[in-house]
């Protein structure tokens, strides 16, 4: 079984990651979108409503499950017996520093792959950080993120610490 770990903090999601988990999904029989946790960093949303909004915008990918990790990524997929990290490319500004974590992942275990994946170029502009700032100062979002995350923050909007 050919299974791929798709790490990342997702926070939030957006319709660029989600571009790359369809393609991923095409290609592997499993694929596991791995959200990190770092305890000493606060995150814009908390790990576990990341995890549920990620669970609710990957609902329609049957080969795709959703997890929580601490730590090395490699070490993770070593866990989850995956032979694969998945990566998502935005721009060529991205792939230099793509290249330096898959080169240093690769002397941790080289029997485990990086594959980059491209974003469609209407989501190649897409970017967590972008999202926040556009949510942070009243922008509309709609575009950039699936309805289960326009929804959550549009709704807790009071709640959500915005520093």
């Amino acid at each position: 079984m050919r299974i791929a770990i798709y790490p990342g903090s997702f926070d939030p999601i957006t319709y660029g990651h989600l571009n790359v988990l369809e393609i991923g999904a095409e290609i592997f029989d499993k694929v596991i979108i791995a959200i990190s946790h770092n305890y000493n960093k606060k995150g814009f949303l908390p790990p576990e409503i990341r995890k549920e909004l990620v669970e609710k915008s990957v609902a329609h990918l049957k080969n795709v499950e959703v997890d929580m990790f601490e730590g090395l990524t490699i070490e993770y997929a070593k866990k989850k017996g995956a032979n694969v990290l998945l990566r998502g490319l935005r721009a060529v500004s991205d792939f230099e520093y793509e290249m330096q974590l898959s080169q240093t992942n690769s002397a941790l275990a080289d029997d485990i792959k990086t594959v980059f994946l491209m974003t469609k170029p209407e989501y190649a502009f897409i970017s967590s950080s972008t999202v926040k700032e556009i949510f942070i100062n009243n922008g509309n979002i709609s575009k950039f993120v699936p309805p289960p995350v326009e929804q959550y923050l549009t709704y807790n909007k009071n709640t959500i610490n915005l520093k």
